[in-house]
């Protein structure tokens, strides 16, 4: 067998197993500019091993989720986020006959833009950066320009992954029954959703193994429909995902929806404006304003090694989003906190 053969049999098996509905990789709108193609590999699956290898996605480690540079071993960081967000949306992909390489492309860079000290640090550069600042937009521009492959800028993905990554973020108003903007694929949608089924659950827990809340003070109606545990609740939203899709729509039953709904209401209402979390989220958001304002004023040498095309103010904000926590706290005590005296 060739290798020609290998990409082929892949794209033919696409055709034969996947619903009509779904995107297949050889009917991809292609790239921003032509390449080659794999001969072992079909497009979406290339996409997701180029945003596997990026410096962004390492970085991911070492970013917030909920608890800042959290002590603890377990909890969630923005990584395992990911990954998280990753698996549940490949079942449910799979489940659907819809494209799982696709889906998981998306899943894998959904968050690359995302800033240090989770939705603290979106909030301080959508203040200081004209126009504003959205997690999602900076996950497109660091796959399409900010990342460097030999030969050019940015990753040059497909234009299905690239439109997932971009509207990610629709999934708070898809549960919300509220029209927006969506992703083109079904596999779009699907990540979209499966980040609230995600974080909903993650959060949760760590909220629990860090003593803020407790399982009884969660809404027992919602509970009593989805579970108890961490585990029975992803199997029952994923299964109501899965069941309550139909008609080229992406959608839940709706028992499910309202549960789903019901707790992420109680997170947002509860636990994200917690004193203990607000407190230190407060601190974030000064210490990267600082860290910013004086960026600006004394670029490093990276910052004045951007693009020219894009403003001192654009390449401060990519500079100071590409931070993970751990950077950001020691270039802060570097640059602005005084040093003993050393001769």
């Amino acid at each position: 067998m060739g290798p020609k053969c290998i990409r082929k049999m892949l794209e033919a098996r696409e055709w034969e197993t996947l619903r009509p509905e779904a995107a297949h990789a050889s009917a991809s709108k292609g790239r921003i500019t032509h390449e080659d193609e794999d001969p072992y590999r079909t497009v979406f699956q290339r996409d997701r091993d180029r945003i596997l290898h990026t410096k962004a996605f390492r970085r991911l480690k070492r970013k917030t989720q909920v608890f800042l540079a959290p002590v603890g071993d377990h909890y969630r960081t923005r990584l395992t986020h990911t990954l998280e967000v990753a698996q549940i949306a490949r079942s449910v992909a799979r489940a659907l006959f819809l494209n799982e390489d696709l889906t998981e492309a998306i899943a894998l860079g959904h968050d690359l833009g995302h800033t240090p000290f989770g939705h603290a640090g979106e909030t301080v550069l959508n203040e200081v950066c004209p126009g504003g600042f959205l997690h999602s937009e900076q996950s497109l521009r660091v796959v399409e320009k900010l990342e460097r492959r030999s030969g050019g800028r940015g990753l040059n993905l497909t234009h299905e992954v690239r439109d997932g990554i971009r509207h990610h973020s629709a999934g708070k108003a898809i549960l919300q029954g509220k029209m927006v903007e969506q992703p083109e694929t079904l596999e779009g949608r699907i990540v979209s959703v499966c980040d609230a089924i995600a974080y909903v659950n993650h959060d949760i827990e760590d909220a629990i193994r860090a003593q803020i809340i407790t399982l009884n003070d969660l809404p027992q109606d919602a509970i009593r429909v989805l579970g108890e545990r961490g585990s029975d609740r992803i199997d029952r939203m994923v299964v109501g995902l899965i069941e309550g899709s139909a008609d080229s729509e992406i959608r839940f039953l709706p028992n499910i929806l309202e549960a789903l709904n019901t707790l992420r209401d109680y997170l947002y209402a509860h636990l994200y404006p917690c004193p203990a979390i607000e407190r230190e989220i407060a601190k974030a958001r000064r210490m990267l304003r600082t860290l910013f304002e004086y960026l600006l004023e004394h670029p490093t040498e990276e910052i004045l090694a951007g693009d020219p095309e894009d403003s001192l103010v654009q390449r401060t904000v990519d500079f100071v989003a590409g931070m993970t926590d751990d950077y950001a706290l020691q270039l802060y005590e570097r640059l602005l906190l005084p040093a003993p005296w050393k001769r």
